[in-house]
């Protein structure tokens, strides 16, 4: 199995985000990505770094408005300060006839959802970079591999096709599952990631051939707070194809492993011929965003629970944040997740 990153993540500085009436210094470090590569390679995975930056990957899944702005938007900022990195002031309604603003200011509100995403000198860079991880890490797949895993900084699953938030940018994990739709005709997209995969969600909810699965937690008084219950289930061609199974706060490695299981009986009654796991360590017991409690054990079961599906699969990483606790999550995952399978 091989891991896939790029070094372009680190020039994405988040810094400090505005969150519950205050500002907090962001979690997404550089860091991170150091220490799940280190965790991934100790657990004999191969790295291989991604140059390439292709934007037609992004496409696939993003207006062209969308990622113009994110391209251009650090530049068209009008208030730069000690910082550098623009913050919106201002959200849009997002009205059916409303119209699309010329102001950066107008634009930065209209295109960011909260002020958790700030865009730096640099955020387009890593972000695309991220996506480009994503799509090579889908070719392997593509190409015959059983498994790949992309290490993907900035995360994504809260980015649709014209938004971001939530820390993130370009949607990772859409661009691997549509990347894989063009050698399969069916796809399984599970998110076990603390928090709901909204932006993915978005992309994929009036679609058949792209299942979308998120464990998380119940996002009534959580992160990203209007979207991840269990009434969102498609619309159109795509009604049934969301499954949304929402967790009580706190929740332990019994409750998580149960809608894991729940998950594979979906996505087998789907008859996928690939699977994209939106991979949060987030939900560990350790980490700063307090939604479950998971132990590394639980992450070793999960991963044996997706192994079982014996699909080809990609990985692509999202959040995660304690960083005491990261390594040692995914090395127990990729126990878990490689127990019975060879590449």
């Amino acid at each position: 199995m091989k891991v896939f990153y790029s070094e372009r993540h680190k020039r994405h500085l988040q810094g400090d985000v505005f969150e519950g009436g205050k500002w907090r210094a962001g979690r997404d470090v550089p860091e991170r990505v150091d220490l799940l590569l280190e965790a991934a390679c100790s657990s004999g995975l191969l790295p291989v770094h991604v140059d390439s930056m292709e934007r037609t990957c992004a496409a696939q899944v993003h207006t062209p408005e969308y990622l113009s702005y994110l391209q251009n938007a650090f530049r068209d900022w009008p208030y730069k300060g000690d910082e550098d990195r623009v913050i919106p002031t201002i959200f849009a309604t997002r009205d059916p006839d409303a119209g699309y603003p010329s102001s950066p200011i107008g634009r930065a509100g209209y295109h960011l959802q909260d002020q958790l995403s700030p865009i730096g000198k640099y955020t387009w860079e890593a972000a695309l970079s991220a996506a480009n991880v994503a799509m090579v890490a889908a070719d392997e797949v593509l190409k015959g591999s059983q498994f790949a895993y992309a290490l993907c900084r900035p995360s994504g699953h809260h980015a649709s096709a014209d938004m971001g938030g939530g820390a993130t940018y370009l949607n990772n994990a859409a661009i691997a599952a549509q990347q894989l739709r063009k050698g399969f005709s069916r796809v399984a997209l599970l998110d076990i990631d603390v928090h709901h995969g909204n932006g993915t969600q978005r992309i994929f909810y009036r679609r058949s051939d792209v299942l979308f699965i998120s464990v998380h937690r119940d996002s009534t008084n959580y992160h990203p707070y209007f979207s991840g219950y269990s009434n969102e289930r498609g619309e159109g061609e795509g009604l049934g194809y969301t499954l949304n199974l929402p967790l009580a706060a706190d929740s332990g490695d019994d409750v998580f492993l149960f809608a894991i299981e729940q998950a594979c009986q979906r996505i087998n009654a789907y008859q996928p011929e690939a699977l994209v796991v939106s991979l949060g360590f987030d939900a560990h017991c350790d980490d700063p965003a307090r939604g479950l409690k998971v132990s590394n054990e639980g992450f070793a079961q999960a991963g044996d629970l997706l192994n079982s599906l014996a699909l080809p699969t990609v990985l692509v990483q999202e959040g995660g944040y304690a960083l005491s606790s990261l390594a040692s999550a995914l090395r127990s995952f990729l126990k878990g997740f490689q127990c019975r399978r060879s590449d």
